[in-house]
């Protein structure tokens, strides 16, 4: 799993940044033990201090698409010359950065400009994240950089003079639509006209009407982006196949839409899911404007759509490595721990805690090596995972420490769950003869009214009690 995960950083589609702030994380807690509570204030009289943390970040590693998307030779020319890419107007972001992580903001999403190793500027959007392993040193910080260049440009390009808007709608590279509202303006006139006053209970009632409405939209004209991102072989193509472009869930995100054309947006922006004419599913972000002097008829609205399936590819990764440890691919003790609250608040009892302790851990670490280690780790990993329910929570909440949380489980089934773990560890050995793998295994049940907590710690209590047992039978 470790590999795996390797492989997603490297390979990932999206740059991707692994930092070491830890120096930064200094600095900040020896200006608040000044009695510094302003930290906006402190950089107005001290703006050196924005250089300085700038120069304390350690860049750890960064993938291929970093490597190609800011032009450089080899990750060690980029990790050499990363003052290049970071300056100018870097200092006024990073500044409000540094005022967020002061006041304890340890996620953040913002845009901005970097610049590549042959100069070119991009623009940007960041998403920083300090790993939930990390949140007490922060030497462990993921960062992901979206080029957003193409998006800037076209966004400007649709703020120029009317006299070039046609040319630049052409060939625009983002999805550009022409629309005209006229007939769906027509519809929500009528609707107010009858007496409806709240679209959004009168379309809970009568959710055909969003059909209706989605169907009295025009599509005037289409760019050629629009064209090759949604598959098809021209525009006519695409405008006869607009069904298969709009389905499914859209009809949720268009309810949305409705209502606030309803309550006299003019422009908005959202994301949702559209469909290429291949099947494909689009992430896609929509920013939707009515045109100047459209405001009394909708007849003239501008749609602009961006694939952003890749950035959803590489936040769907990031909240992977917030719930899950890297190692085995079991969930981490951050999220056994979420989940020991909402089991704990909810109906699902009896419910069962299997605790086990993976024996001779240190010892194959020691004579083998950490890899033997690590290889024993997510056999014992495998067998837990193998031994339960697809609705049983495994996690590794330790070093060699697991827990499973066994929800609607009695005594009895949590007992069986116990012999399955021993069955498989038995049937692995058989497979993998050394080092051998052999678990403590202790596991207590709740019932109503019970505190998850305190049987979780007599599930360890047992097991520790089996690892005694373990050790007498072993001298």
């Amino acid at each position: 799993m470790a590999s795996e995960a390797s492989d997603l950083f490297e390979y990932a589609p999206i740059s991707l940044w692994e930092e070491d702030y830890s120096a930064v994380k200094q600095f900040l807690d020896a200006v608040r033990v000044q009695g510094v509570t302003d930290f906006r204030a402190y950089l107005k009289q001290h703006p050196e201090a924005v250089g300085e943390c700038l120069s304390r970040i350690r860049v750890v590693n960064v993938n291929r698409r970093t490597v190609e998307l800011f032009q450089a030779e080899s990750k060690e020319h980029l990790l050499a010359n990363v003052s290049q890419i970071f300056r100018d107007e870097m200092g006024k972001h990073f500044a409000l950065e540094l005022t967020d992580m002061f006041d304890g903001v340890l996620a953040y999403e913002r845009e901005g400009v970097n610049y590549t190793l042959t100069g070119e500027a991009l623009d940007i959007r960041l998403h920083w994240a300090v790993l939930p392993e990390s949140l007490d040193t922060w030497d462990r910080v993921l960062v992901s950089i979206e080029d957003i260049t193409a998006r800037r440009r076209a966004e400007r390009a649709v703020e120029a003079s009317e006299a070039r808007f046609r040319g630049l709608f052409e060939h625009a590279p983002i999805s550009l639509w022409e629309e005209d509202y006229t007939q769906l303006k027509a519809f929500l006139d009528d609707l107010r006209a009858s007496g409806v006053e709240d679209l959004r209970d009168y379309l809970r009632e009568h959710p055909e009407a969003v059909k209706e409405a989605m169907g009295r939209i025009r599509v005037v004209d289409v760019n050629d982006r629009t064209v090759k991102m949604f598959r098809a072989e021209s525009k006519q193509h695409l405008l006869d196949s607009l069904g298969q472009v709009f389905r499914d869930d859209m009809g949720t995100h268009f309810t949305e839409e409705l209502v606030d054309m309803w309550e006299g947006k003019l422009a908005y922006e959202r994301e949702g899911i559209n469909y290429a004419l291949n099947g494909e599913p689009l992430n896609i972000q929509l920013l939707w404007t009515m045109l100047p002097g459209a405001e009394h008829d909708f007849s003239h609205v501008l749609v602009s759509i961006q694939d952003i399936t890749v950035r959803k590819k590489a936040e769907a990764y990031l909240k992977y490595l917030g719930s899950h440890d890297v190692l085995t691919g079991l969930y981490n003790r951050a999220y056994f721990e979420e989940e020991v609250a909402r089991l704990g608040r909810g109906r699902h009892w009896p419910v069962s805690v299997i605790v086990a302790d993976l024996d001779g851990l240190k010892a194959a670490n020691d004579s083998r090596g950490h890899a033997e280690g690590d290889k024993l780790i997510r056999r014992a990993a495998q067998v837990l995972r193998e031994s339960v329910r697809g609705e049983d929570v495994v996690a590794r909440i330790g070093g060699d420490e697991f827990a499973i949380l066994l929800p609607n489980t009695d005594e009895e089934a949590a007992q069986l769950a116990v012999k399955r773990v021993e069955n498989l560890i038995a049937l692995n050995n058989q497979y993998h003869q050394t080092p051998v793998l052999s678990m403590s295994l202790g596991a207590h049940t709740g019932q109503p009214g019970s505190q998850l907590p305190e049987i979780l710690r007599a599930a360890d209590d047992a097991m520790y009690e089996a690892k005694r047992q373990h050790h007498r039978r072993r001298r």
